[in-house]
């Protein structure tokens, strides 16, 4: 695993898995003995909120109930229920509790007999048909407590009540008849009690009838009729006390559950696990930012060792990716251990003999470069010299001396311009010079067969050119294009500026070439034996070693219409073009 690993890199890794590992093993056994802990709590607490709404029900109901078997007591003992003696009895019993509605007593009929507060009841009203009022007939001596439910008794009010009903035997007009007394508290004060309990962010309290499986109480019972939340009753209904987990929705939650014994409902909490173990979320973020505290200072102690121990071993490597570079002109100081000391004195004569050996192949390849550059620029064919003459031998033969005396002229300018001073970079102006001599002998050797213009911008004539790229253009295309055409021919010349860039244009009319010679001749792949021997080829490469590859020939070409050669270079005075030139 740690092979072709640095010193430093073996000492600094094999330290941090060492203290990561200790410090992984820890954190692994405390976090599962914290969780188990904390999970725990959690069951403890839910249930312990549970047991304490349960208790304040439980307290709430059997004082409701208290309040309704005193007032059943009351009425029981009285020698008649019409008496104002016995309302007044009853209503200061009833404003004990500030959450008691309405008293009522009705007959077995369904008849109101007394009622408080004295307010008008609905007129179509059947009590009869109320499941209170059946549940007390049915059940004698047995007090009953309704769901919650609105109150349907009086004319608009519509309060959300909880009713405790009983049969009950009273006298009514001196005669002894069976009733039924009906005591509505407020739903409310259930309500708040369970409301203000907190299980978490998301955790609550709902409130479940044992016998009919109803849901009492619930912070969100719009949301359970209307069907979109469900509870679990099958748990809870299947357990009188205790806490479980419940894993049938996404979110497993915990569910405790305590029944009050004297109204048959149980308060079921629901919390969700993800709160409760909020405190073992707290632990891994405490123990990755120890882990990762622990580590940055292995690393910094592991650094400093290892540095010492390694830093001749790193200067030597720091040495040979410099001369891996490029940089040859240095040499490794000898210090450290001993094989460290006889590896650096071998590196140093080592980069001895490469520079020496480095010197001697520069030299090689710049005197050939030198050759080969001398070669092209030099390069005149002697058939073009033999042609010339002997047009002026023909041309003396028939007395055309101005002729003889133009083409002598046009040639030892010609001659001039090609050996002269023997440099390779020139005026754009004494280049032009020289493709115009060179058309002028060729349009008296082709008797007029051809014409030519050349015309340059004022301002390009002082910059620096290769000797020798116009010349070779022109005579390809004279031997390609203008020579086998049967039309007169005509070449033009242009040069001119685009921004920083010298452009020359070389155009003829003549024959033109098919896109696949085009592209043949634009990738270098044909060469021509005719002419002068200064290729196109070579004025290409030419351009490319002196000026770069991104500048040289581009061609442009179409059949029966001609041809048209960019040559395009950079735009330098003849000082800078010079200073080039002997810098290659």
């Amino acid at each position: 695993m740690m092979r072709g690993r640095s010193i430093q890199y073996i000492l600094s890794v094999s330290l941090i898995v060492f203290s990561v590992v200790i410090i992984i093993v820890v954190s692994t056994v405390l976090y599962s003995r914290f969780a188990t802990t904390a999970e725990e709590n959690a069951f403890r607490n839910s249930q312990q909120i549970v047991d304490q709404v349960s208790y304040s029900l439980e307290n709430n109901v059997q004082a409701t109930s208290d309040l309704f078997n005193m007032m059943y007591h009351t009425i029981t003992q009285s020698g008649d229920v019409d008496s104002e003696m016995l309302k007044r009895q009853l209503a200061t019993m009833m404003s004990t509790r500030a959450d008691t509605v309405s008293l009522a007593l009705f007959d077995d009929k369904g008849q109101l007999v007394t009622d408080l507060p004295d307010v008008a009841m609905k007129k179509a009203l059947d009590v009869t048909s109320e499941s209170w009022f059946q549940s007390a007939l049915d059940t004698p001596n047995h007090l009953s407590i309704s769901l919650p439910h609105v109150q349907n008794l009086y004319t608009e009010q519509f309060r959300w009540v909880v009713s405790l009903s009983k049969s009950i035997t009273i006298i009514h007009n001196g005669k002894p008849i069976q009733g039924v007394l009906l005591l509505d508290v407020n739903f409310n004060t259930i309500d708040e009690l369970s409301d203000r309990v907190s299980l978490g962010e998301k955790g609550y309290v709902y409130i479940l009838d044992e016998s009919a499986g109803n849901i009492v109480y619930h912070p969100q019972l719009q949301l359970i009729y209307a069907g979109l939340k469900e509870e679990n009753v099958e748990l809870a209904l299947k357990h009188t006390y205790g806490s479980f987990i419940d894993k049938t929705s996404d979110d497993t939650k915990i569910i405790s559950v305590q029944t009050i014994g004297n109204v048959g409902w149980k308060v079921v909490g629901v919390s969700y696990r993800n709160e409760a173990m909020t405190s073992i979320s707290e632990l891994n973020r405490s123990m990755f930012q120890l882990l990762l505290a622990l580590i940055l200072i292995v690393v910094l102690l592991s650094s400093i060792v290892s540095r010492r121990i390694s830093r001749p071993i790193k200067q030597l490597e720091l040495s040979m990716k410099n001369v891996e570079n490029g940089n040859f002109e240095q040499t490794v100081i000898s210090e450290g251990p001993l094989e460290v000391r006889h590896l650096a004195d071998r590196f140093n004569m080592m980069i001895t003999t490469i520079k020496k050996l480095m010197r001697q192949i520069v030299t090689e390849q710049e005197s050939k470069r030198t050759y080969e550059l001398e070669a092209l620029q030099a390069q005149i064919n002697p058939h073009f010299l033999y042609n010339t003459l002997n047009s002026v031998v023909r041309m003396v033969g028939m007395n055309k001396n101005e002729e003889v005396t133009t083409m002598i002229t046009s040639l030892s300018k010609l001659f001039r311009i090609s050996l002269g001073k023997g440099k390779s970079v020139i005026a754009i102006a004494d280049e032009l010079e020289h493709a115009r001599n060179y058309l002028v002998i060729q349009q008296m050797r082709f008797k007029n067969k051809f014409d030519f213009s050349i015309e340059a911008d004022e301002e390009v004539l002082n910059f620096a050119t290769l000797k020798l790229i116009v010349q070779p253009l022109i005579e390809n295309a004279l031997v390609h294009g203008i020579e086998p055409s049967v039309d007169k021919g005509r070449i033009t010349v242009k040069a001119r500026l685009d921004g920083d860039e010298v452009v020359i244009v070389v155009g003829d009319n003549g024959l033109g070439m098919s896109e696949e010679r085009l592209a043949q001749v634009t990738a270098g792949q044909i060469t021509s034996s005719k002419g002068s021997g200064v290729g196109v080829m070579n004025v290409q490469e030419r351009i490319r070693l002196f000026y770069g590859q991104s500048y040289g020939l581009h061609f442009e070409s179409e059949l029966e219409e001609g041809t048209t050669v960019t040559i395009r270079f950079p735009a330098l005075g003849m000082d800078q073009a010079e200073g080039r030139e002997q810098e290659a």
